[in-house]
């Protein structure tokens, strides 16, 4: 246990760095940035977004599985425990935002540059704030349409950030699970992701540093307690020693 909680927490701190830098350094999202930054954003931040975060579970589930090697069995007792993993996260973070009850960036915006009442904002039905982000923005070239278009899908409440509980989950289970089989790229892959999932949602005006910084602490403990649970019961995050020649090989490379 103590091994895990000790990877997975190098892994949290790594993904804290960003937004803490971003926090310390006083920096405030403000609209009309560089729509070819911006746009590449948006595309990272739609791998996490539904429904093309669903098909980014169904690939992340099968390479971990490919890279565990599990049998039957096992593979399925994982692919359980990843899934309860992301769905107790993402309720966590449904009922937090319940209770904090933060504005997003964007909406504290429109509140301050276009006389929009924030509170009465979020006392409406989804529907219905979709529409009032629609009329307030019209066809306002400061903002890009398909920017305009994500916050009308996206007008909850900014903390803790789910998009971040979802990045950081995959790549705090990478640094769990997948370490210690050596698979050192696809772990770096997912942190980069991670990360620039994470800074997507600062650009966008979406998300506070401190929702991202919440969200990491929130999977970290998730993970930790994931891959715990992984190890005792369904199978050795250590390689056996039929993999260890592969795993050589690979280092060879």
């Amino acid at each position: 246990m103590f091994d895990i909680a000790r990877r997975t927490a190098f892994g949290a701190i790594l993904l804290l760095l960003m937004p803490a830098a971003v926090w310390l350094s006083g920096w405030l999202w403000t609209p009309g940035g560089n729509p070819s930054i911006l746009l590449p954003l948006y595309w990272v931040t739609e791998t996490v977004s539904q429904p093309w975060g669903i098909l980014t579970t169904v690939i992340l589930c099968g390479w971990f599985l490919w890279c565990l090697r599990f049998r039957l069995k096992s593979a399925i007792g994982l692919v359980l425990m990843i899934s309860v993993a992301l769905l107790i996260g993402q309720s966590a973070k449904t009922y937090i935002k319940s209770e904090v009850r933060e504005p997003r960036p964007y909406v504290a915006w429109l509140g301050t540059d276009h006389q929009m009442n924030v509170e009465e904002f979020y006392g409406l039905k989804r529907k219905a704030r979709s529409q009032q982000v629609k009329d307030i923005l019209g066809d306002n070239v400061q903002i890009p349409h398909w920017l305009n278009k994500s916050w009308q899908n996206d007008t909850g409440y900014a903390f803790p950030s789910g998009h971040t509980m979802f990045a950081a989950t995959w790549a705090l289970l990478g640094i769990g699970l997948l370490w210690r089989r050596k698979h050192y790229k696809t772990v770096t892959f997912l942190m980069v992701w991670a990360v620039a999932v994470m800074g997507s949602r600062l650009m966008l005006g979406m998300h506070w540093p401190r929702d991202l910084m919440a969200s990491v602490g929130i999977s970290w403990i998730l993970v930790t307690l994931a891959c715990w649970l992984t190890e005792r019961f369904i199978g050795p995050l250590t390689p056996p020693q039929a993999e260890n020649q592969e795993i050589a090989q690979r280092d060879g490379e």
